[in-house]
């Protein structure tokens, strides 16, 4: 049944990553009474992680969906109201702001914080979607700690795929790099650093195939584009680095983005620029991508709006 109620409040959350998170304790803490929409994927994209070993204060590292599981029954102790749906709908164009949820409840929102994270791009295997988590990866620097010693291969051309092909080298014993053409679009310097690289081993027109195990990458299936010829490269873990797609098309008309659509943000604060719209997490950093760091800017752009908010004598 269509819900045509129109709720009013001060402070909206859309998105359940570390950043939408970290931004409802602190805005809960700050007694902006806050309501997190959990969207597509509650808890980001850490729920198709497995092992965390990176984020601070957990020596043994974690689970990812265990870890998100905690950020969520902080956020909801603090007093944030959590609740389950989709933004599928905004209009920025004055305040109060609205926001439509599942295409039918509207939020009339005094400042809203965006926090819809980014989608790794997939080569569409179903073989990749199987193991992912279980040695396929989609961020070298997450997980290629877990690798050490060992054989990986990796798919992409530009400047990120050559990052975690020089990332993966230093701790894998050899890097096998699939390129679909007979060059890369990476940077000039990024390209020279790769083929300088004596244990990154180049493929050039190849991509992959197929991903080999049962249970656990054992190799991959590679497929030369000119001649149609395959061959198996045992491996233990298949890194795609071919980009990531952020979750932001719903608010491309309102607020300014990139080319690849990356929310743009005042240099060191979350502020849009639409005032009173924020923006945290991998919705807008294509640089570092990290739990961490993501927590950070939920950290800034709560009291980002909550500086707004008490300006504008709303709180």
């Amino acid at each position: 049944m269509a819900d045509n109620s129109t709720e009013k409040i001060h402070c909206l959350i859309i998105g359940s990553g570390p950043a939408g998170y970290t931004a409802a304790v602190y805005a809960a803490r700050a007694n902006m009474k806050p309501v997190l929409y959990q969207g597509i994927q509650p808890g980001g994209q850490l729920t198709i992680t497995t092992e965390v070993e990176n984020y601070p204060g957990y020596p043994n590292g974690i689970q990812g969906p265990e870890m998100m599981v905690d950020f969520e029954k902080q956020a909801a102790r603090m007093g944030t109201d959590i609740r389950f749906g989709i933004a599928t709908k905004v209009d920025f164009s004055k305040q109060p702001y609205k926001i439509w949820i599942d295409e039918q409840k509207l939020i009339e929102a005094d400042a809203v914080i965006i926090a819809t994270g980014a989608s790794a791009k997939w080569l569409g295997l179903p073989s990749e979607q199987r193991l992912n988590g279980f040695g396929v990866s989609a961020c070298a620097v997450c997980d290629g700690f877990f690798f050490r010693g060992k054989e990986v291969a990796i798919v992409g051309a530009g400047d990120t795929a050559a990052e975690e092909a020089l990332y993966l080298s230093k701790l894998c014993t050899t890097v096998h790099m699939l390129v679909r053409r007979d060059q890369m679009r990476a940077s000039k310097v990024m390209q020279e650093r790769v083929l300088k690289t004596p244990n990154i081993k180049m493929y050039w027109n190849s991509e992959a195939d197929e991903v080999l195990g049962e249970n656990k990458v054992e190799a991959l299936r590679i497929k030369n584009n000119k001649t149609g010829e395959k061959a198996d490269i045992p491996v233990s873990g298949f890194f795609v680095a071919i980009g990531h797609q952020p979750n932001s098309d719903i608010f491309k008309p309102w607020v300014d983005m990139d080319e690849a659509g990356y929310i743009k943000t005042v240099p060191g604060t979350s502020k849009t620029n639409v005032e009173g719209i924020f923006a945290a997490g991998d919705v807008q950093d294509k640089i570092y991508r990290q739990a961490v760091t993501a927590a950070g800017s939920g950290c800034m752009a709560a009291l980002d709006a909550e500086r707004y908010l008490s300006a504008k004598e709303i709180l």
